[in-house]
């Protein structure tokens, strides 16, 4: 899947094609799209086809094209503090991308069947955190990967707000992905070759919509031939936030807050000077006429009636320009700081020597020794 729009030199153009083929269309997902490349996902040799609409797949590493991506992720409505379920997990790019707009009292979790995949999200995860600029500038929730089929999940698992499959689901799946959701809840997943967004509007109200034909992988069913029994996939519990995390996220917000201020103040609020325009000037010349007359030439000079106001639209002009100008800061005369202490001679004990003492209020008389 993909080849829908052109392919970018880097991260921000392939971006802007997305934007500008309408498949993003909200600022929140861009700003997300943005915040992550999606080269740093490839391996190192595929490099050089990371912003090509494209899928791309090696071994049991997968990414889909940027298309798919950005219609998930507006089919998704995300905000913060939302729960979030990926199922089929993969690279952890789509994860990470969530986890910027969730925040940090959202819960990210994904379900991954092989367990190498588990450990190459993990390590771009970790690159993501120490390297990328973006990670300062987000408060993010940070996914949690669990290794397991997403057909066997545990049934006692909490249901989510918003649910990702990227595996073909086929159709007597259909009620075991609804179930994963709240009320309220959307999921997203390929379902009969068609990307379908469903929402749960009731405990047992759906509306479904497709939002445009896909091809998919299907997803790979549960092998029970060694055991001949279920391997449940326990998901991560919805941990309640320590005190420590709680006011570490409070004073990493207030710092974030006031360096934004402080920004904001110095820039003038980001806006600089509208353009003055200035009244154009028209240069009235005088008209010079020559008069033919028989055989003779006469050349005369005809005045125009709008001459005689030229000087004085001009002077109007010069004046008003000086009424525009912005008043210039004249430099501060400089201070002589001896001149703004106040001194006083104080007479000293016993002899006829004096001193010269700083006092708070100014003096106007010295009085001799007695």
């Amino acid at each position: 899947m993909g080849g829908a729009v052109s392919a970018g030199e880097d991260n921000d153009e392939l971006i802007d094609n997305l934007k500008e083929a309408q498949y993003i269309r909200t600022e929140l997902v861009e700003q997300a799209f943005r915040a992550i490349d999606r080269a740093d996902y490839y391996l190192e040799e595929f490099k050089d086809n990371a912003y090509k609409d494209l899928a791309w797949k090696h071994g049991n590493i997968h990414l889909s094209a940027p298309c798919i991506y950005s219609e998930v992720m507006e089919a998704l409505d995300l905000q913060p503090g939302l729960s979030f379920l990926n199922l089929g997990s993969g690279t952890g790019y789509l994860s990470s991308m969530v986890g910027l707009i969730l925040g940090p009292f959202g819960v990210n979790h994904g379900v991954e069947l092989h367990s190498d995949v588990i450990e190459y999200a993990k390590q771009k995860l970790d690159f993501f955190i120490k390297t990328s600029d973006s990670f300062d500038k987000f408060e993010f929730c940070e996914p949690s990967f669990v290794t397991g089929n997403c057909l066997e999940i545990s049934p006692d698992c909490t249901q989510y707000d918003r649910v990702y499959c990227g595996a073909g689901v086929q159709k007597e799946h259909e009620d075991y992905m609804k179930n994963l959701l709240k009320v309220g809840g959307i999921l997203v997943m390929p379902l009969e070759e068609k990307l379908t967004k469903i929402t749960r509007t009731g405990p047992s109200a759906w509306e479904t919509k497709k939002i445009l034909a896909v091809s998919f992988a299907p997803l790979i069913q549960p092998n029970h031939a060694d055991s001949g029994k279920s391997r449940l996939v326990h998901l991560p519990p919805v941990a309640v936030r320590s005190l420590q995390d709680l006011a570490r996220i409070a004073i990493r917000g207030t710092i974030k807050k006031i360096i934004h201020q402080e920004t904001m103040s110095k820039n003038g609020n980001g806006l600089k000077n509208p353009p003055r325009f200035k009244r154009r000037r028209v240069r009235r010349r005088r008209m010079e006429t020559i008069v033919f007359l028989d055989k003779e030439v006469f050349a005369s000079r005809i005045s125009n009636p709008s001459d005689d106001n030229n000087c004085e639209e001009l002077e109007d002009e010069r004046r008003e320009e000086e009424e525009t100008k912005p008043s210039e800061l004249k430099p501060d005369p400089p201070v002589n700081f001896l001149r703004e202490k106040r001194f006083t001679f104080q007479p000293h004990q016993g002899d006829k020597t004096w001193s010269l003492q700083e006092t708070e209020e100014p003096q106007y008389s010295v009085s001799p020794t007695q």
